[in-house]
């Protein structure tokens, strides 16, 4: 088991970071819903275009599955997913009106509103399972470490996918929780990918890793210290679908038709977690021993708003933004 999920790391280095920070630009293909014949579309006529640009990480297996499903045509709705590394590609589109919607973290939402980025949450994305021991993103160290608890590694290098987000704030947030010093501990970028191999050469102390990199580290021996999505924050949301203000005002009903079809993707993968799973490879390059193995995220219909207050608070804490955003300007509620 543990040669085989080895193997699937190269496959799996294929997945990148959940930051809408992270570089790159849309692939020029996407997954298209095909024309439907359902009740609603017939009855209402043409489905409506939209295009959605999207990580390719375990989070967004919902709107895969609802599109693979139908429950999109059913509002009407002609899908195109397009993929990116992350929302340097993904907000300019959205906000240049090339994309209808779009996904980021919950920070870099804060920290674009702070900056006057007329963008808003319109729909919920995943959730911790908010079990400290089964979640989809852990602190690990390598086998051997002395360290046993975050507080134990105080003073250390931790691996961390973008700096200045949402990871190192709840990372840091939990260390003083603990009773350490978060300003001790020396936060290193790098990739999702690469962390374990870093992990293993002794590059890092420990690594802020997600899935499926929790698993993989795992299965060279690495350690669970600490659930940094499900301890520090509770029922920590920590992405969403967005747009931008203008299309709110200007196409409310088309919103309001892909908000109500997300929450719609989010409960069935909730009620189907094999399904959920089994898209994966439709756009990850996941093998199918480490899609087995790993944990996915919750996928609530609605966005914790006590959590998205808190994570704007921990933004203004470590000074990634000036003021916190009145809520209303965050998310639509």
């Amino acid at each position: 088991m543990m040669r085989n999920l080895r193997a699937a790391a190269v496959g799996a280095a294929a997945l990148l970071a959940l930051t809408a920070c992270g570089s790159g630009s849309p692939t020029d293909g996407g997954t298209t819903a095909p024309a439907a014949d359902s009740e609603s579309a017939a009855s209402g006529g043409e489905l409506t275009p939209i295009e959605v640009g999207v990580i390719p990480i375990v989070d967004v297996a919902p709107i895969y599955l609802g599109v693979e499903e139908g429950i999109f045509e059913e509002h009407g709705l002609d899908v195109t997913l397009t993929l990116a590394q992350g929302g340097a590609a993904i907000v300019p589109a959205v906000q240049s009106g090339q994309m209808e919607f779009g996904f980021s973290n919950v920070t870099s939402l804060v920290i674009g509103r702070d900056a006057g980025l007329p963008l808003k949450i319109v729909a919920t994305g995943p959730q911790t399972t908010g079990e400290a021991d089964d979640d989809f993103a852990h602190i690990m160290v390598p086998e051997g470490s002395d360290a046993t608890s975050l507080a134990d590694l105080e003073g250390k290098r931790i691996a961390v996918n973008t700096l200045n987000n949402i990871n190192d704030s709840v990372i840091s947030e939990g260390m003083k929780q603990e009773g350490g010093d978060p300003e001790s501990i020396e936060y290193v970028e790098m990739p999702f990918p690469d962390m374990v191999a870093q992990l293993e050469a002794g590059n890092v102390d420990a690594i802020g890793a997600v899935e499926p990199f929790v698993t993989l580290a795992e299965a060279g021996g690495a350690e669970r210290v600490y659930g940094q999505y499900a301890e520090p924050v509770p029922d920590l949301s920590i992405a969403a679908y967005f747009t931008t203000d203008e299309m709110i005002e200007e196409d409310p009903e088309l919103v309001e038709a892909f908000t109500a079809a997300m929450k719609e993707s989010q409960q069935y993968a909730t009620d189907n977690p094999e399904e959920a799973k089994a898209v994966l490879p439709s756009y990850t390059s996941l093998e199918q021993d480490v899609i087995d193995e790993l944990t996915m995220p919750r996928f609530p219909q609605e966005h914790d708003v006590a959590s998205l207050e808190r994570v704007a608070e921990l933004s203004l804490e470590t000074g990634l933004i000036d003021e916190i955003p009145p809520t209303e300007d965050l998310i639509l509620q």
